[in-house]
């Protein structure tokens, strides 16, 4: 008998006996487990990012709660510096009263990181300075600061709140 040669497919394992149904199940199993896996590997991934990033949105709001809080103390102080202005008016004890307030305000900005700083002098700076008029200047350069409305602040080195300023034409 004539035999002809069989065309053998182009196979890897030429050798290898045909995989039996059993056979076929587990390898669709493992390629399921496979990309369950992968599958969990990302949302892994994408709820570590969540969580930054849930945790950074928190401290960016508590850091604004706290300026916010921060400024309306600053305005208190800056209310007490205006009251005691008129202290003579007031009995001793009162007067007495509203300093220890103030330098408990003033100690517990420092704390917190909150520096006042001098503004009358400088050269007008608009990242530092809110202008509330302009004066006729007489024996100072233009554009310096010759008078101030309100103090201005930094917390940590940081612009709290501008100081008001009268500045020289």
């Amino acid at each position: 008998m004539n035999k002809k040669p069989s065309v053998v497919e182009d196979s890897a394992d030429e050798d290898a006996p045909p995989l039996g149904p059993e056979q076929a199940g587990v390898e669709e199993l493992r390629a399921e487990v496979q990309q369950e896996h992968d599958r969990y590997l990302r949302m892994r991934a994408d709820f570590e990012n969540f969580r930054r990033r849930v945790e950074r949105d928190r401290d960016v709001a508590a850091r604004q709660a706290k300026r916010e809080l921060l400024k309306a103390l600053v305005d208190l102080a800056d209310d007490f510096g205006r009251a005691l202005v008129h202290i003579d008016e007031s009995p001793d004890s009162v007067a007495e009263g509203l300093f220890r307030m103030q330098r408990r305000l003033e100690s517990l900005l420092e704390v917190e990181g909150v520096k006042s700083f001098e503004s009358v002098g400088q050269s007008f700076d608009p990242t530092r300075h809110e202008a509330m008029a302009t004066v006729q200047g007489g024996d100072v350069a233009p554009g310096t600061v010759v008078d101030e409305a309100g103090r201005g602040y930094l917390w940590n080195d940081e612009l709290l709140r501008p100081a008001r300023v009268r500045v020289a034409e």
